[in-house]
């Protein structure tokens, strides 16, 4: 009795061992910045679109290099580092009319689920804040790596979104005589982000 209860045990340990799949190891991706980009752009006039930028910002992407649905990607965005090349505007965008940079100095997204939805390409759940409210958002990206590049493993993505302002307190506009807003209501949020890792054998080498 006391062997086949042994006997029926390793057996049962064995199969679990089979049937338990094996996690996948997220490695956290620093963003190259000077390989990255975060813009929007809005109609002006009903007529024309203006685009701008913003120059400082910073996240990690953690990326399971297997099966890139279990990653997840973060963004910190400084509000006042907002670049429409025309000084004036700019100014404007920062007050409180806007985007309140003084008050609000960041505005930040954060994934809470990623779908394949084709060949390099997915579906991003997050949650983005702007001025201190936050709204669920989907929005298609492309993936594409990791390649090795110099000892180092790179990944990109790349993606956009589009939202209503009023949605998030960005409220200010001016109503034209024919009807229609100066600024528009739908802003498109677009983002390239270049995030790289060390090869573990580069920083074996190192340490």
């Amino acid at each position: 009795m006391r062997s086949r209860h042994f006997t029926g045990l390793a057996i049962a340990t064995a199969l679990a061992a089979v049937t338990v799949p094996t996690a996948h190891a997220v490695e956290a991706y620093a963003i190259d910045l000077s390989h990255s980009s975060v813009g929007f752009s809005v109609k002006h006039f009903g007529i024309s679109t203006v685009r701008g930028r913003f120059t400082e910002f910073s996240g990690e992407l953690m990326i399971d290099e297997e099966d890139l649905v279990n990653s997840s990607v973060s963004i910190e965005i400084a509000t006042a580092s907002i670049d429409t090349r025309h000084e004036q505007r700019d100014g404007h965008l920062r007050s409180a009319d806007f985007f309140d940079a003084e008050n609000h100095e960041t505005l930040t997204f954060e994934s809470t689920k990623i779908e394949k939805t084709g060949d390099g390409e997915f579906l991003v759940t997050g949650k983005l804040t702007i001025r201190g409210t936050t709204h669920e958002v989907r929005m298609p990206v492309t993936f594409g790596g990791p390649i090795t590049v110099r000892g180092t493993l790179r990944v990109g993505i790349e993606g956009e979104v589009t939202i209503d302002r009023q949605d998030y307190g960005v409220s200010f506009s001016r109503v034209m005589d024919t009807g229609g807003l100066i600024v528009g209501n739908d802003v498109t949020i677009s983002f390239s982000l270049e995030a790289s890792r060390p090869l573990q054998e580069a920083a074996d080498d190192e340490s």
